[in-house]
């Protein structure tokens, strides 16, 4: 006789194409009706997933065919935000309990692009470390350079990757203004603040706008990687672009031994929204260092009186549903710099304000986080 559970049991090996899990043991299928006569039921799929609904709808069919169920009636709808955001949640302590596994094992290069000898190979000793976050507009490249600046500060020999191809700001946030040379057929990355940067920004004149498809990002990524000349790093960062578009999944697929920073304001949304850069990384079996908070209040300068103009706790909630700490909450401002300054830059903070030494303890955090 055919159950409720027995269904669900057959649908046990038919995987989310996205997560790569079982949608029964995710709780994907709702809506279970078993008549004598018919089944009905509905599926529930990851946004990324809905382009193959087809398959899923195949493999289901073939799967309750073995159960002598009738032909079922089958509905698949896509997530909602807040079902991708639960659904993290649950996924987090499978890819946390893999990570541990896989570092007791060996680690062998796997993946396009980890050629022996090259920065990208695991053996290189690289801490890659990529910032992310939902959205754009909250600070993430921001985060991006003065973590990067704050590691150099540290000691620590840093390279960084402006990946944000389409949206490259770093080189003006840092105050660059030269560019990369050539020294044979590599390329030698500038540095700035102690940090070694490449940034599609050097490649492009008079600030045109890029008008790449997917499969061509992905090449200047690579080289990005294999043709520029970074020396020995302790860490590499990659400012990605905001959401989970072809570049992060790139990134993702190319460094499986990547971790990630999440970037997020406390305003509810754009934590809700954040939520889905976190599922990604945890879909892709990466490790969350934890969520950054950006524009967590404004303090007067006159009174130093705090106002939430964002709201208050996004950051914090963010952090719960991906089971990750909060690691820090930076206020809405600017550096104070001057252009006059020979080290002017109009993002990076200096090392004596309150604000740079927030970033050093941002920076001894992660060092903590990755054992280096």
């Amino acid at each position: 006789m055919v159950t409720r559970e027995s269904i669900i049991e057959a649908l046990q090996s038919i995987q989310e194409p996205t997560l790569k899990t079982s949608i029964a043991s995710l709780g994907l299928v709702r809506d279970i009706v078993v008549r004598e006569t018919s089944v009905s039921l509905s599926v529930v799929l990851h946004p990324d997933s809905m382009a193959r609904s087809a398959d899923v709808d195949r493999a289901i069919a073939e799967a309750l065919s073995k159960t002598n169920a009738p032909a079922p009636h089958l509905r698949v709808r896509q997530m909602s935000e807040r079902e991708i955001a639960e659904t993290a949640a649950k996924l987090q302590p499978q890819a946390q309990a893999q990570a541990a596994q896989e570092k007791k094992a060996p680690i062998k290069g796997h993946g396009a692009g980890l050629e022996n000898g090259t920065i990208l190979h695991p053996d290189s000793g690289v801490e890659f470390i990529a910032i992310a976050s939902g959205k754009g507009g909250v600070g993430k490249s921001t985060v991006t350079v003065n973590l990067a600046v704050a590691l150099a500060r540290l000691g620590k020999r840093v390279g960084l990757i402006d990946s944000d191809i389409y949206g490259f700001s770093v080189p003006d946030m840092m105050g660059i203004e030269e560019r990369p040379e050539q020294a044979g057929d590599k390329i030698i990355p500038v540095e700035r603040f102690g940090v070694k940067v490449i940034s599609m920004g050097f490649f492009v004149e008079d600030n045109n706008p890029i008008v790449w498809r997917g499969p061509m990002l992905g090449k200047m990524l690579r080289n990005f990687f294999a043709e520029v000349s970074w020396g020995e790093l302790d860490f590499l960062l990659l400012d990605l672009p905001p959401g989970t578009g072809d570049v992060a999944l790139d990134v993702h697929q190319m460094i499986p031994q990547s971790k990630e920073i999440i970037v997020t304001t406390p305003h509810a949304t754009a934590a809700f929204v954040a939520a889905r850069a976190g599922a990604m990384a945890i879909r892709t079996e990466h490790e969350i260092l934890g969520v950054v908070e950006n524009m967590s209040y404004f303090e007067s300068k006159e009174t130093g009186n705090r106002e939430y103009v964002f709201g208050r706790g996004g950051g914090g909630r963010l952090a719960e549903t991906l089971n990750t700490e909060l690691l820090a909450q930076f206020p809405l401002g600017a550096p104070d710099n001057h252009p006059a300054e020979p080290d002017f830059s109009p993002s990076v903070y200096k090392a004596d304000s309150a604000i740079g030494q927030e970033y050093l303890n941002l920076a001894r955090s992660v060092i903590e986080r990755c054992g280096k």
